[in-house]
């Protein structure tokens, strides 16, 4: 089998990889594969290491069975007909991607996201969720910092890596504030991480809204938290997970006590939004930063002030909600929304090898099955249809048929 790791070409760039210099390594000595690496000047591990560790650098990917990225890939850079592995960010029918979607079945390429390689229960086998977790809580108290002018506090990607980040923790005094995180998944587990390695105690939801504190809290919800369901009937999760349209929000209370919101959630396009952008617009209305990890573009979205996506170069801006309109960060007039989608890149290395181990184990052995579940279900296009679980993004592609694909 011929693996080939291709190049990051999306701007802005991404220094993450799917394997690392080692990674490749071992699999090329304990596996039936071979491995060959794009060259690339940006990526976290230099051509030279993967040169090191023995792998072939080249600009052909032509004879590669399998190729590995991580972001989407240029439509002008698709090879007809190979195997992707890649975060399309199609699956929400999400705007900006559909010439991307286009492009895959018109070349006959078998897609294939990692955001569902799942087991048999649903769980994601494979994710940089936790790192994007970690950095953005700390970007959402690096702008709580600099809005306030109460702390101050390093960008993640300036410190060397995630030991140096803590140390730096341990020195940090911190003003009471009150932080609502959503999400309790691989994101808001990390996420969790990272403010009680700053010292923020944990309290519980109900201890949130009806106790006060003199020092730093959070809270972490989960949908039963935020969500009820319209008619009044017993909260399911699982009736939730299938049904989010039976929904609404009770958000509302989280709103008017929290000073930072950390969205970690991943979020169905039919479940209800935490609020609309009159509520923001309310008195009561206590949030001052906005983390959206998520980073799910309005109006199609859980964040209605989620307007654009921001990058690791420029973190934060501020978003008016009475106009709508986009502002410069840190007014006292507006809230600050840091959406930045590619959050783990800030720790690409640590990311990278985390992603590659999870690859390894779960994913790998998959790819040398006659027939895989795993595999069949994250299968978006193949032989240029729509697979039929992915039939409901036949509007979406502009198809008027859809093949069976795997």
């Amino acid at each position: 089998m011929k693996i080939g790791l291709i190049r990051e070409r999306k701007i802005p760039s991404d220094s993450r990889v799917p394997l690392t210099p080692s990674q490749c390594e071992w699999l090329m000595r304990e596996s039936p594969v071979h491995i060959k690496v794009e060259s690339s000047p940006n990526r976290c591990y230099t051509d030279n290491e993967y040169r090191q560790q023995g792998i072939e650098l080249t600009d052909q990917m032509e004879d590669c069975d399998i190729l590995l990225g991580v972001k989407e890939v240029p439509v002008q850079n698709l090879l007809p007909g190979k195997t992707y592995f890649m975060f399309s960010h199609t699956i929400k029918k999400q705007p900006h991607n559909r010439k991307l979607l286009w492009a895959v079945l018109d070349k006959g390429i078998r897609l294939i996201d990692y955001e569902v390689l799942k087991d048999e229960k649903g769980n994601r086998l494979i994710a940089f969720g936790r790192f994007a977790g970690m950095v953005g809580a700390h970007n959402a108290m690096w702008t709580y910092g600099k809005r306030t002018g109460q702390f101050s506090l390093n960008r993640m990607k300036d410190f060397l890596d995630y030991q140096e980040a803590k140390e730096f923790y341990s020195t940090l005094q911190l003003p009471a504030m009150k932080i609502v995180l959503t999400g309790t998944g691989r994101v808001g587990t990390g996420a969790a991480d990272v403010l009680y390695d700053m010292g923020i105690k944990m309290v519980t939801p109900h201890e949130f809204l009806h106790k006060k504190f003199s020092y730093a809290v959070f809270t972490q919800l989960d949908c039963r938290h935020y969500a009820a369901r319209k008619d009044g009937e017993h909260f399911e999760k699982r009736d939730f997970y299938h049904h989010p349209e039976k929904y609404k929000s009770v958000f509302g209370p989280f709103y008017r006590h929290a000073d930072i919101m950390i969205n970690g959630i991943f979020w169905d396009h039919r479940a209800p939004a935490f609020f609309d952008i009159g509520e923001m617009c309310e008195p009561d209305f206590r949030i001052q930063v906005i983390a959206d990890v998520t980073c799910d573009i309005a109006p199609n979205s859980s964040i209605p002030s989620t307007i654009r996506p921001s990058s690791i170069q420029d973190p934060v801006y501020g978003f008016d909600p009475y106009s709508g309109l986009e502002t410069a960060p840190f007014k006292s007039d507006s809230i600050d929304v840091m959406a930045i989608d590619n959050l783990p890149n800030e720790m690409p290395r640590d990311a990278s090898t985390s992603f590659g181990q999870q690859f390894i184990q779960h994913i790998l052995p998959e790819l040398f099955k006659d027939e895989s579940s795993i595999i069949n279900r994250a299968v978006i296009t193949q032989n240029g249809s729509l697979t039929r679980h992915f039939r409901y993004l036949e509007d979406y592609a502009g198809l008027t048929t859809v093949g069976d694909g795997a």
